[in-house]
């Protein structure tokens, strides 16, 4: 991670505003306005050549002749102009940079150059840099604004414990405007626009490291460095940081946008998905999500430890509502015991007491209901965390006195177990319920999805101490520079760890037989040549075959096919292989993501991948547990278990398989363009798994 010198953008003593205008309207002029009219503590030294003084404070025409060096300078100036004042800030000793100009990466080539120029200025003197093209930083708690976002102009966010990360200034402008409408405290803000030098991994993990923020929010467009994100990603989880991310570009149109937006790739969505579960960052689907996730995260004292979630509502169909989307999300919404219904119905005749429990108007009658529902459901039940559905019961005051005293007892009695209370209120009862810690809602299929990000949250940071060693390979051999046989091909990934057949390589049919008949029956026969990659396609695979017999007239048919249908194919022989062990096909695979690098791929083979699509993906490397998981996301995970007189099979020998893939794929890296393990064969409980056929592809091969 590089966030070494950041506390000289997010806490300088001093800031300079290079470009200062007199105009408090204009972009050179907000920033002085802020830092002025909004209490920073320390010096602001407007530079401006053209004015003595600026916003009623004393200007000078260069860094180089202010009165002390700042800690931080913000440069509002065009872009060529931008580059001679980092050139001259880096000559004063300055440690940072705010840079609001455009014009460079992402207009042109021509402003790429002047950006990697200023980048390498400043990387000489250690000087960090955010932007160019950016809206700014604030932080909060030292009422440091250095930006030009009208958002701070006249309505300020409170001091709390969201920090905000965008790639997009406007857009986190707004992030930061919604979260102080929405009653929420902001720490830290950066917009890192092009990400010169901070760019968006950075700027998560100096918040991550920093002690006042509690989440991080962040909007990403795309990633520009994978290791620095990944480490980001991780310091978060391992400081129990839960990090809520709007990621967009997740149709074609809108990747291509981000693209020319930020200058960076928007990568597969795809392995975006399955990288942010890697690791542990919830994805908000929509701005109302993200904030509904964020305040949650914000406000509970404690994330969700287990799955039980317990409802209380006073209407039976809310209840149904809530609980179907409690089961889309994976939580579960258990049976209370038999022996705790009973205690329910003895104070509530007419109340459903399973869960949900529907606790009637009568609850307006006797208000201790709600707190003797509560210890049920949370002593007997053993519930792990509650919503309570409260219709508008929340806009009678004094009833929702005797509510929040009822629920203060109960949380103070069972302490980690999150209640969210979901009510109509007025704005001061809904303060005054926020005011004892409690996370209110309007809307309950809302209230489900924040509380199923807490358990997520409550998952993931319970990994972050986990013991899943990657696999250590040794001996690998290099990858050949140009496409190789089957047989060559899992020769490498035998190096790795990754079970094969038993198979020979025979020049002709009737060495095909000899090695068949040697090798004992039956066997499967297929075209070996580095150029056709699918076999199947051109009738190049013989499958079950039981004599020297049926081995010579499947050689010389094959043959005949590759000859007609692939005319120009390098033809290397005919693999003679081992039928192997009846079991259950999946396909392993690895890619290159221009965001990731090095990404896994598991599937079922069959019609569960090729019509369904239904497979998921890892950024490699990674251990088995992580596999597992991996495997646990498939629709068709329930094939791998008994299912319909099929027995269990391997999944330990599964998951050592995709971590060992994925340890090779890392170990070569961009060297290697693709693999394909497509069937590996998995074999029942016990006995192991074995790829029938793999494809390597190497980056650079001749042809390219």
């Amino acid at each position: 991670m590089r966030i070494d010198g950041m506390d000289a953008i997010f806490a300088p003593r001093s800031v300079a505003v290079i470009g200062a205008s007199s105009d408090p309207k204009r972009i050179g002029g907000r920033p002085v306005d802020f830092l002025k009219r909004h209490g920073f503590k320390g010096p602001i030294l407007p530079i401006n050549p053209k004015s003595a003084e600026v916003q009623g404070l004393t200007a000078y025409p260069s860094i180089s002749e202010a009165p002390s060096t700042p800690d931080l300078a913000v440069i509002a100036l065009p872009a060529p102009l931008a580059v001679k004042a980092v050139e001259d800030c880096a000559a004063r000793g300055v440690k940072g940079a705010v840079i609001f100009s455009s014009g460079f990466s992402e207009v042109n080539d021509e402003g790429a150059a002047l950006q990697a120029r200023m980048v390498d200025i400043a990387r000489e003197a250690d000087m960090r840099l955010v932007g160019p093209n950016c809206l700014g930083i604030a932080n909060v708690r030292h009422n440091l604004y250095a930006t030009f976002t009208p958002g701070v102009e006249h309505h300020l966010p409170k001091p709390g414990g969201v920090s905000i990360v965008s790639q997009s200034g406007a857009f986190g402008s707004y992030c930061m405007t919604l979260v102080r409408m929405r009653g929420l405290g902001v720490n830290l803000w950066a917009t890192t626009g092009n990400s010169c030098d901070v760019d968006f991994a950075d700027a998560v993990a100096y918040c991550a490291q920093d002690d006042d923020t509690r989440v991080i929010m962040g909007y990403l467009e795309g990633a520009t460095d994978r290791d620095r994100l990944v480490e980001a990603l991780e310091l978060a989880r391992a400081k129990s940081k839960p990090v809520v991310m709007m990621k967009v570009g997740r149709s074609a149109v809108g990747a291509e946008a981000a693209q020319s937006h930020t200058a960076s790739l928007a990568g597969s969505d795809a392995v975006y998905d399955a990288a942010f579960r890697q690791y542990g960052v919830y994805r908000a689907q929509s701005v109302d999500e993200m904030f509904d996730v964020t305040y949650a995260c914000a406000e509970s004292s404690s994330m969700m430890q287990g799955d039980r979630l317990g409802l209380v509502t006073v209407s039976g169909g809310v209840g149904v509502l809530m609980a179907d989307e409690a089961e889309k999300l994976n939580l579960d919404v258990p049976a209370l015991p038999d022996h705790a219904q009973k205690k329910l119905k003895d104070v509530l005749p007419f109340a459903g007491v399973r869960n949900p429990v529907d606790v009637t108007a009568q609850l307006v009658n006797q208000i201790d209901l709600l707190e003797t529902n509560m210890e049920v459901l949370f002593g007997d039940g053993k519930i792990d965390g509650a919503i309570i559905f409260m219709s508008t019961v929340g806009l009678v005051a004094d009833l929702n006195e005797a509510i929040r005293t009822g629920l203060e007892r109960i949380r103070e009695k069972y302490p980690g177990r999150p209640m969210l209370f979901c009510s109509l209120t007025e704005p001061e009862g809904r303060a005054a319920y926020e005011k004892s810690g409690f996370i209110v809602f309007e809307e309950p299929t809302r209230a489900v999805r924040a509380m199923a990000a807490l358990r997520y949250f409550a998952r993931s940071f319970a990994r972050a101490g986990e013991d899943d060693p990657i696999p250590e390979l040794s001996d690998l051999s290099p990858l050949p520079d140009d496409m190789v046989n089957e047989i060559e091909a899992k020769a490498l990934l035998a190096e790795a760890g990754i079970g094969i057949v038993r198979e020979s390589l025979a020049k002709d049919p009737e060495s095909a037989a000899e090695a068949a008949q040697e090798m004992g029956f039956p066997v499967v026969l297929k075209i070996a040549s580095p150029d056709i990659l699918h076999k199947s396609d051109i009738g190049g695979v013989a499958l079950n075959l039981q004599s020297v017999e049926e081995v010579r007239a499947a050689g010389a048919r094959i043959l005949e096919l590759a000859s007609e249908k692939a005319p120009d194919a390098r033809i290397d022989g005919l693999v003679v292989a081992e039928q192997a062990a009846p079991g259950l096909e999946a396909i392993l695979g690895v890619t290159q993501d221009p965001a990731f690098g090095a990404v896994v791929m598991f599937g079922l083979g069959g019609v569960l991948v090729e019509a369904l699509g239904d497979v998921s993906f890892r950024v490699a490397p990674f251990g088995p547990a992580e596999a597992r998981r991996m495997i646990d996301e498939i629709r068709g995970r329930k094939l791998l278990d008994e299912f319909r007189g099929t027995p269990k099979r391997d999944i330990d020998a599964l998951a050592q398989a995709l971590s060992r893939l994925s340890a090779f794929a890392a170990h070569h890296g961009a060297a290697l363009e693709t693999i394909d393990v497509n069937p590996l064969i998995v074999a029942a409980s016990g006995q192991g798994a074995v790829a029938a056929d793999g494809v390597i592809v190497p980056a650079k091969r001749k042809g390219r």
